[in-house]
């Protein structure tokens, strides 16, 4: 019987044709990933697997010729595999000799058959002893003509449907310009022409977690402009990111001080990331810093916002104090 539960995909093929990336790719897409695995443990590295009461359910081992003669071990594990119920399939890489010999010479790494000898010599006997196996892959990649980036779309075509890590990860971060830019931002927005909560008695206090602020940074018409425009934005700019091959992206949109307009905002764009399919983190970095501690939300009369709205007279702040 199978167990369909466990997805286990066994990377190989030659050496220099990609299985390092093609491993890295798989962690991307959020596969518990083991390196140079000995056949003989395959089948009870899947058994430990099976046991885990699901926490592991994606597996990816690279096994190859490195392992010596213990590699002539893995048509048994296979076997094993089978016979324990489980299903697998095999990722097999390979280049043209050519590419492979070019890639040796650049990286001035010996071939694992060929420590002191000819690399083309090497390349040979490798192919040689894995055409059995090549026989059996479940997918073969010429990884020739491909760039890294190339071959992690592919690995990604084929093995990240439905997996939270096939597609783009995500984190929005609200910050203060005072304090300033997130180091690791990709896209950085600027929110401070928008009117400030802070000049509000009733909302100084809070952050833009409180619906108070909430509701009266998102009633001005530039705030639904803005969003309009930054949410058409990533409409164009998420599937190209992705088509490129990139696997996350910080998105960072900030105010004066980081406490009101851009918490608010980074929230709505969280929730409209998650209504497309994307799992966004939510960092409001500076929200905590440089103010006193937040009153609750719950201490502001039910007018608040209504009273406080027509405070600010359609623009910025009545006096040139920051936020």
């Amino acid at each position: 019987m199978s167990v369909p539960s466990l997805r286990l995909v066994i990377i190989t093929g030659l050496s220099g044709a990609g299985k390092t990336e093609a491993m890295h790719s798989f962690e991307d897409l959020g596969y518990f990933c083991v390196d140079n695995l000995p056949p003989a443990l395959i089948p009870k590295f899947a058994e430990l697997c099976r046991h885990s009461e699901g926490r592991v359910t994606h597996v990816a081992l690279v096994s190859d010729i490195r392992g010596g003669s213990f590699f002539d071990a893995l048509f048994a594990a296979l076997g094993e595999l089978e016979a324990a119920g489980f299903s697998y399939e095999i990722l097999f890489l390979e280049a043209p000799d050519d590419v492979l010999v070019r890639r040796f010479k650049e990286a001035r790494r010996r071939h694992p058959l060929a420590p002191e000898g000819s690399i083309l010599g090497a390349i040979t006997a490798e192919r040689q002893r894995l055409a059995r196996l090549r026989q059996h892959a479940t997918y073969i990649i010429d990884t020739g003509q491909l760039s890294g980036r190339e071959l992690r779309v592919r690995i990604a075509q084929i093995f990240g449907m439905g997996l939270p890590g096939s597609r783009l990860g995500l984190t929005v971060v609200s910050f203060g310009f005072r304090y300033g830019l997130p180091m690791d931002a990709d896209m950085v927005f600027d929110c401070r022409f928008l009117p400030n909560p802070y000049y509000v008695p009733e909302l100084k206090h809070l952050t833009g977690q409180d619906e108070p602020v909430r509701q009266y940074v998102l009633r001005w018409p530039q705030t639904q402009q803005f969003l309009d425009k930054l949410l058409g934005l990533m409409d164009f700019l998420l599937p190209q990111f992705e088509r490129e091959g990139k696997t996350e992206a910080v998105i960072a949109i900030g105010c004066t001080g980081g406490r009101h307009r851009s918490v608010t905002l980074a929230e709505v764009i969280a929730d409209d990331l998650r209504r497309r399919g994307y799992h966004p983190g939510v960092l409001h970095r500076d929200m905590n810093r440089g103010g006193s501690t937040a009153a609750s939300a719950n201490d502001i009369p039910e007018a608040a916002v209504e009273k406080t709205a027509g405070s600010v007279d359609g623009g910025g702040s009545p006096s040139l104090k920051s936020e």
